[in-house]
């Protein structure tokens, strides 16, 4: 019997068996595409967050303001515990206009500036001695998770009997309030470069600064800035406890006098303000962190 074989052109129609009615499948050979085809696009799927929004820091305070102004024009809010938003509003300018709430602010912006630039150069300080070199990590990490353990706001008796109690203390409190996120953040960037870095700038013959100039500080700035980030709202919050102890001005100390008199819309003005600044100022740590890390490609830029 001689053998039957199938060329590729030979076997271009196939039948299934199981299914006796239905049609020849016709299966055409394969074939390079020619020049003057066009290629197919496979669909790609997105998988970024996409396009950020404008304005997008605000779109979220905006919307809690809405339904503020909404739920007190239609009556479902208390007057006397949650004021209406055009209340707080004509007292904080009654309050401006008087030339109480500038001298308020002022103060407030005074103390949290001088605070946080204590913490500020204390933590970089730090975290560059520990995070850079064994003897610095063994004199001063320790230290540091001792203290981040201890709640800051349980020191202000100690720090009263040691500081007295005018604005020293005050300064102290935020100082380590700021210093502590800083230094943590830097720190764990520091010590969490990879090592093979190390091995490359050595490999490349790179001198110790260096090393730190292109590797290591390019490397740690992330940490540095989410460090910062919470070092700047951390001034605010220490802020408002600090203000209300033997304070003649500030924030804190008009919020405390309102509650002394029962005055709702004073506090919700000095919360507002609070609220501001401590916006405003993680909308700049933010700018100035996409400014210097331009260089980055992440989910955010």
């Amino acid at each position: 019997m001689r053998p039957v074989t199938h060329t590729v052109s030979e076997a271009a129609v196939i039948t299934a068996p199981a299914d006796p009615v239905a049609e020849p499948v016709s299966v055409a050979p394969h074939e390079a595409p020619s020049p003057g085809d066009p290629v197919p696009r496979r669909r790609v799927r997105r998988l970024a967050p996409g396009k950020r929004l404008p304005a997008s820091r605000w779109i979220g305070p905006a919307l809690i303001l809405a339904i503020w102004a909404i739920a007190s024009a239609a009556g479902q809010l208390d007057p006397s515990a949650i004021p209406a938003p055009w209340t707080v509003i004509h007292t904080g300018a009654h309050l401006w206009s008087a030339g109480t709430l500038p001298t308020d602010v002022a103060t407030s912006l005074r103390r949290a500036g001088i605070g946080f630039a204590i913490g500020l150069t204390a933590g970089v300080v730090l975290a560059l001695a520990a995070g850079l070199s064994r003897v610095g990590e063994a004199l001063i990490d320790g230290s540091v998770q001792l203290n981040r353990a201890i709640p800051t706001l349980g020191l202000i008796p100690l720090f009263i009997l040691w500081l007295g109690i005018g604005e020293t203390f005050k300064f102290a409190i935020i100082a380590i309030v700021v210093y502590v996120p800083i230094y943590l953040n830097l720190y764990s960037a520091l010590s969490g470069i990879d090592d093979r870095f190390v091995e490359l700038g050595e490999v490349l013959g790179l001198s110790r600064w260096q090393f730190l100039r292109q590797i290591v500080i390019p490397g740690a700035l992330p940490g540095f800035f989410v460090g910062l980030r919470l070092g700047v709202t951390g001034s605010w919050l220490s802020l408002v406890v600090l203000e209300q102890i033997n304070a003649t001005s500030g924030l804190g100390y008009m919020m405390f006098q309102a509650q002394n008199y029962g005055q709702t819309d004073v506090i919700i003005v000095g919360l507002l303000i609070y609220g501001v600044f401590g916006l405003v100022s993680d909308t700049a740590v933010r700018l100035i962190e996409r400014k210097v890390l331009s260089w980055r490609r992440t989910l955010g830029n």
